[in-house]
């Protein structure tokens, strides 16, 4: 799988949300080098561990910026992150039962839902923040 390649694209606009989406995306990048079949893999558990974290911490911020400027899609994004949440866990819960196939589900999904959250969903507040000149 080859890595995401950041760049201008990424950029909702807003400072700390791209240092944000950047670090995750260099996690993703990170795990995408270390790639092990086992699932017991350090590496992979520890990454992913850091990155749930992360994302949630991630996820209030991006909240609390959206509702404290009232953005009008905060309930649906809310849910996006939630989704995300729930399938982590579920990852978390598949790694400590050994399933097998956890690694490349993990890299697929993770590539996949951070891609398109940040291209798609994020983008859509980024002019909402712009108008608002909030950078």
């Amino acid at each position: 799988m080859e890595k995401i390649r950041w760049d201008q694209s990424f950029s909702v606009g807003v400072a700390k949300l791209d240092e944000q989406h950047s670090s995750i995306i260099d996690m993703i990048n990170l795990l995408i080098e270390n790639v092990e079949p086992d699932i017991r893999s350090e590496p992979i558990s520890e990454t992913l561990t850091r990155m749930t974290k992360y994302a949630e911490e991630h996820f209030e911020m991006e909240e609390q910026l959206l509702a404290q400027h009232a953005y009008p899609e905060l309930l649906s994004h809310k849910e996006e992150h939630a989704v995300f949440c729930k399938k982590t866990a579920a990852f978390c819960l598949d790694t400590m039962s050994y399933k097998t196939s956890v690694p490349e589900e993990i890299l697929l999904y993770l590539n996949d839902w951070w891609t398109n959250h940040i291209l798609t969903i994020d983008m859509r507040y980024s002019s909402f923040f712009n108008e608002r000149n909030i950078t």
